[in-house]
């Protein structure tokens, strides 16, 4: 059981549920569309998705993303695109909290690019940052039934007691002050990039989700203009 890989299995899952028009006006996928508006189109978007994570100064590049991928499982590589994009939006998001200064995304991000076992720290922060990623998926309750199951669909790799934690996450009430509650000092700029990576940057109930979590964790506007430099992203007021 590896709730690391359950987090990067999520971030596909949410791409292949929101389907990439959609995906690609989110947080993390935003910031890579953004980026890849000057590349050539085309062709498959994977190796772009690589190549902009190289530029970004995410550790591992494209390499990490191509190895995770392949990790997996079978559900995860078979949604294509959308699994490079979905994976390339949290990788940018835990570029963006490392260049912030996050040790705990660093960690994050080597566990992701490499074949070692996460710690037992790692994984408690992984749940977290699950924890966070859920949240702001429903900020909006714009999950429906259709896009439930792709999800489920992507998430069929994880064990019972993986899908288990995800369905348990899924039925809490949104509660951004909560979740800041259960986060420490170390792991605040984390929760917050990987809360974007699934924030319809499009949507002011969103954005004020993200307003009210950035308050809950004490995070300035400084770091989170740091997270969303890094992230391609818009910047906040």
């Amino acid at each position: 059981m590896s709730f690391v890989k359950t987090l990067a299995t999520l971030a596909v899952g949410f791409a292949a549920a929101k389907g990439m028009e959609k995906f690609q006006k989110m947080g993390g996928g935003a910031g890579l569309a953004r980026s890849m508006q000057s590349a050539a189109s085309g062709g498959k978007i994977g190796p772009q998705v690589g190549a902009l994570l190289e530029r970004m100064q995410v550790p591992g590049g494209a390499g990490a993303l191509g190895e995770t991928l392949k990790k997996l499982g079978g559900q995860v590589q078979g949604t294509g695109d959308g699994a490079a994009m979905g994976l390339g939006g949290l990788m940018s998001a835990l570029g963006g909290a490392a260049w912030a200064g996050s040790g705990n995304a660093r960690d994050m991000l080597g566990a992701l690019g490499s074949g070692t076992p996460p710690s037992g720290t790692m994984e408690l922060n992984a749940q977290l940052m699950i924890r966070a990623m859920i949240q702001a998926a429903r900020a909006d309750g714009e999950i429906d039934a259709d896009e439930q199951a792709r999800l489920d669909e992507v998430l069929e790799d994880l064990d019972l007691d993986e899908r288990a934690f995800v369905a348990a996450e899924m039925a809490r009430p949104v509660d951004p002050e909560a979740l800041a509650a259960e986060t420490g000092s170390h792991q605040r700029t984390a929760v917050y990039a990987v809360s974007v990576v699934t924030t319809n940057m499009d949507s002011p109930a969103e954005r004020a989700y993200l307003d009210r979590l950035a308050a809950a964790l004490h995070l300035g506007a400084a770091a989170r203009q740091r997270v969303h430099k890094a992230m391609r992203l818009p910047q906040v007021l």
